[in-house]
């Protein structure tokens, strides 16, 4: 038994929706949807129902574009509110959520606790000169905005830095639960958002950092005894190690992006990522970044 993942599908491309349905059977394995599937009911519905038809196990982590209100499709839905929605078409499909009990997963390369999470950003991945109430203005200097500034409602809170702060604060005391009950058995972190600003390259926009994570997740990977951390949002997949512990950006990404791995022959199933049992840990380790944007 192995665990895969794979993160932003973004299925409201008809490119990659096509893409979703060459998925071939992996009957005994596991899957990790790393967020940003799309942003209505539907999406969900193709993707978690390919991926149950296709893999004995499914985890689903949200992303911000699962969040989006969008005029076509409930405008009434935000911020928590559109999150619950997304949750209940997970639970239609029996996919394992951030809100879910984690679970052990005993298969090559385990045991492990497949923790999928949900922390958004704070706008804190920025250089210490700029300051949060500079910050937006920072990033249109490079005419960079996120689309969430417009789409992404943070109901009920106040703002998405303090919707962020409560998700640090519930996760990480979940991880801590699942610890004391599991001793000794080490986590598969699953969280959209990259856990570390170490890990955002992305030199076209460089300042698209703001909406990239948090660093109150800085040290996760340690302090709740990760073997492995997989996020997606960069649609740069690569490979690292940061003390012992294996990250892993599983993006597919929107059709421009990856269309030319399809042009060689590969399909959806070469860029699945296996998580576990994975590569073996290098010596000390740490080792240079691996980009995996063939697979």
């Amino acid at each position: 038994m192995k665990l895969y993942a794979i993160g932003d599908l973004h299925l409201s491309y008809e490119y990659n929706r096509k893409a979703l349905e060459e998925l071939t059977p992996h009957p005994d394995d596991g899957l990790i949807l790393c967020g940003d599937v799309g942003e209505s009911a539907e999406h969900l519905e193709l993707a978690f129902s390919a991926a149950k038809r296709n893999f004995k196990d499914v985890w689903w982590c949200p992303g911000n574009h699962e969040l989006y209100t969008i005029a076509s499709s409930r405008p009434d839905l935000k911020g928590e509110a559109k999150y619950r929605h997304c949750l209940d078409v997970a639970q239609k499909h029996g996919v394992h959520t951030p809100e879910d009990e984690f679970v052990l997963w005993d298969g090559d390369g385990g045991p492990v606790i497949v923790a999928p999470t949900f922390t958004l950003y704070d706008y804190s991945f920025r250089p210490e000169s700029v300051s949060r109430a500079d910050a937006l203005r920072w990033a249109e200097e490079l005419d960079t905005v996120a689309t969430d500034e417009f789409l992404l409602h943070p109901d009920p809170h106040a703002s998405r830095d303090e919707w962020c702060a409560q998700l640090v604060r519930k996760f990480e005391k979940k991880m801590e639960d699942a610890r004391k009950k599991m001793p000794g058995v080490p986590l598969v972190i699953a969280n959209h958002w990259p856990l570390r600003e170490d890990l955002v390259f992305i030199p076209r926009v460089p300042r698209f950092s703001l909406w990239c994570g948090t660093k109150m997740t800085e040290d996760w990977h340690t302090r709740f005894g990760a073997k492995v951390v997989v996020s997606g949002h960069l649609h740069v997949p690569r490979t690292d190690w940061k003390a012992g512990v294996r990250f892993e950006e599983v993006s597919l990404g929107y059709p421009r992006q990856w269309q030319d791995v399809k042009t060689v022959g590969k399909d959806i199933n070469a860029l699945l990522r296996e998580i576990l049992p994975g590569p073996p840990q290098p010596p000390g380790g740490e080792a240079e970044t691996k980009w995996r944007r063939w697979g």
